[in-house]
């Protein structure tokens, strides 16, 4: 069972019941882990939000059928145009100061040509820089990532197998095949000095690749708009990503906020479904006057009540490597806090009510 298997299998269980600088070390320590956890849950939101809509969430014993084979890549074209995130106004592209890239987890620093592709999920993070999955046509989907440093390119691709991709990219703009049958197409590339850019693609073909990377727009900068803002954070934390997913809008969409205060993360997810018939019923907390459920683990806290939709709050599990062992992290009250002062969209599925 794959780590993807897993997931929807838990979430299943739980509706239905150079030098040597040791100080710099440290800090390439702490990115890495924060880059696994923001991958692993911004894939495991892609998957939850395919499983709303195809209806799986709340029903015991559902027999996958091999759907985590397919995900998140696979995700079926949906009948309607899924959201354009806004321009960011007065906010130069990525050309021009590519040293703002991933520096506001609000705006991402490029954006497409609507005309020729269409948005399935948008993000910028602070470490991990900013990032568009996009669709041309009815072709794959093509994840472009950008960041300031070449660095985070040497840590894998999402959905594709670590021994495909190579250790050092090398930015010449070439479109390789690595991984094989179990893998894709890559380009790296310099779309200006000081800025670097991966484009992946599982399956498919160069030409289809070529076509994605053509519709990307470097000179204009757009809002990581979202049905979902958060109004209070426990004192000294602040949002640092942000994570909009639609690539199958409107029956489903998944939104994923980070909270950071050093050295902990709290991830904040809103997950709706067309198809979420109802939320839990019983709970055993209060947030801000309203019913919610703290989970046995006593690390995610969901706020109830909100139709067709999920509202979590997750501090996760300890970092495997010691990192936060023995070390403050976010508690109960600090979830109760940030979802006290959640504002969600009265219709999740119009995107002009998103901030």
């Amino acid at each position: 069972m794959t780590d993807l298997d897993q997931r929807i299998t838990s979430v299943l269980r739980e509706h239905a019941e150079g030098e040597t600088d040791t100080h710099r070390l440290l800090r390439e320590s702490r990115a890495r882990g924060r880059r696994r956890q923001l991958r692993r849950r911004t894939t495991t939101g892609t998957a939850l939000a395919l499983v709303g809509v195809l209806g799986f969430v709340g029903v015991a014993g559902t027999d996958l059928g091999g759907l985590s084979g397919r995900l998140p890549w696979g995700a079926a074209t949906p009948a309607a145009a899924p959201p354009v995130p806004p321009r960011a106004d007065g906010v130069p592209g990525a050309a021009q100061r590519p040293d703002l890239v991933g520096s506001d987890p609000q705006v991402m620093h490029l954006g497409i040509d609507t005309g020729r592709a269409r948005y399935l999920r948008w993000a910028s993070d602070g470490l991990s820089g900013e990032s568009i999955r996009l669709s041309v046509g009815s072709g794959r989907p093509v994840l472009v990532e950008v960041n300031r440093s070449a660095q985070p390119f040497e840590y894998g691709i999402e959905g594709f197998p670590a021994s495909a991709v190579p250790v050092r990219p090398t930015f010449d703009g070439e479109i390789r095949q690595v991984g094989g049958t179990t893998g894709g197409l890559v380009k790296t590339w310099q779309p200006a000095p000081g800025l670097y850019a991966r484009a992946s693609m599982l399956g498919g073909d160069r030409r289809a690749l070529a076509g994605a990377v053509d519709a990307l727009r470097w000179n204009e900068a757009r809002r990581c708009a979202a049905p979902l803002k958060l109004d209070t954070l426990p004192e000294g934390a602040k949002v640092t990503s942000c994570t909009v997913d639609v690539a199958a809008f409107p029956g489903s969409l998944t939104v994923q906020l980070t909270v950071f205060r050093e050295p902990a993360s709290m991830w904040v997810q809103l997950l709706y479904g067309a198809q979420i018939s109802g939320g839990r019923a019983e709970s055993n907390r209060t947030v801000g006057g309203r019913p919610a459920y703290l989970y046995p683990a006593g690390t995610k806290l969901e706020l109830l009540g909100i139709p067709q939709a999920h509202l979590t709050a997750d501090l996760g599990p300890e970092w495997t490597d010691g990192y936060l062992k023995d070390k403050p992290t976010f508690t109960e009250a600090d979830m109760a806090t940030v979802l006290a002062g959640a504002q969600v969209a009265k219709d999740l599925t119009d995107p002009e009510t998103w901030k």
